[in-house]
């Protein structure tokens, strides 16, 4: 199905979705943008839409609670994905079967299968299908990368994709609810840290995984925590989980990912990669490492200078208005999104993996 946005035309978003991960991200970011608007808003709760149509939409803009009217109408090219991780793939199918281009929030899904499936509508549709993972929008991440492609690395063997908090549990919306979300800590966050890692590494191929997940601190009360106390019955998902990811080429990845644990050294949505030649991590904005005429040295470089673009497409400082920006580029100049939704199945796959490996108490194999 070819892509039907003139380069000339407005183009029009429709919003699936309209909690807290739109009104604090997608739709501040998409409304920075002159060349779209916003013309449809639904929600299951009518409220919600309403006011997010009041505060950015276009004068005439619709309100739906029921997703499925809002894909009726033809005039919409883009659907943004923003509900609880559970609906990620059937709408996401839907709409692309409706023949929009879909932008979907982090995870891609609550499983592989579920992943696989909005992969296999967008190259059944032609429509275009991206992930919500715009950490790849920071500068240090996009100095990383560019790094990493200069060869300043050489090959990449082991890497860390870190995302801990010592006691910051999302206490709002669903996300302690393991039916409507797939999970907790890892599924939140550490699907950011991972996703980080192996698009700096350019390796979306695992071999076997061990997992370990735990529910130890969410029934200790009182909490501590940042959001405030929650139920014993509400938290029904892990407060934090570990893999150890061996990949096909042999490379090895350590994923942390934890809401509540009983550290000092957190760090969110960071990666450490060690290769042949230097390393780089996140410790302290960025710091790379190597030999250089037989001394080692340590470069820190200065990215404090504001918004670089290092990517064509690439405007305002924030990595939200980054990744809005490339993502309707890539819609109406025809252009690949800058996170691919096999990059986001590999990522799905390996969540899925370490779960499962935590539950048999087993490695899990890929490609069995």
């Amino acid at each position: 199905m070819a892509n039907t946005v003139k380069p000339s035309d407005k183009v029009r978003i429709g919003i699936i979705g309209c909690g807290g991960i739109a009104t604090s991200k997608h739709l501040p970011a998409l409304s920075k943008l002159n060349n779209i608007e916003m013309v449809a808003f639904c929600d299951l709760i009518r409220s919600r839409a309403e006011s997010a149509a009041k505060n950015y939409g276009t004068p005439d803009a619709k309100v739906y609670e029921n997703y499925k009217e809002l894909l009726e109408d033809k005039t919409i090219d883009v659907v943004h994905v923003l509900t609880p991780n559970r609906s990620h793939s059937f709408i996401s199918v839907d709409a692309m079967e409706a023949g929009k281009h879909v932008m979907c929030e982090k995870p891609m899904a609550i499983n592989a299968e579920e992943a696989k499936k909005m992969v296999d509508a967008a190259k059944r549709t032609g429509k275009k299908l991206t992930i919500g993972y715009q950490n790849r929008q920071r500068n240090d991440s996009l100095f990383a990368k560019a790094e990493v492609e200069a060869g300043t690395l050489g090959e990449i063997y082991y890497a860390r994709a870190t995302a801990l908090r010592r006691r910051a549990v999302p206490t709002w919306g669903v996300f302690l609810n393991e039916y409507e979300q797939g999970g907790g800590s890892l599924i939140d966050i550490g699907t950011h840290a991972l996703d980080l890692t192996l698009w700096c590494m350019d390796n979306y191929k695992p071999k076997y995984c061990v997992g370990s997940v735990y529910k130890k601190l969410g029934k200790k009360f009182p909490t501590g925590n940042a959001w405030g106390d929650w139920t014993e019955e509400q938290f029904t998902v892990e407060d934090s989980a570990f893999g150890f990811i061996v990949m096909e080429n042999g490379a090895t990845i350590n994923l942390e990912s934890s809401w509540a644990l009983n550290m000092l050294d957190t760090r969110e949505a960071v990666t450490t990669l060690c290769g042949t030649d230097g390393g780089l991590d996140m410790n302290d904005g960025i710091r790379i490492n190597g030999i250089r005429h037989g001394r080692q040295y340590v470069l820190k470089p200065d990215l404090s200078a504001g918004g670089v673009a290092f990517y064509e497409g690439s405007n305002g400082a924030k990595p939200e208005d980054r990744e809005a920006a490339l993502w309707i580029d890539a819609v109406v100049n025809d252009k690949p999104p800058f996170v691919l939704p096999e990059q986001a199945y590999a990522v799905s796959q390996i969540l899925e993996g370490i779960y499962i490996s935590a539950r048999t108490g087993e490695p899990y194999y890929f490609n069995k």
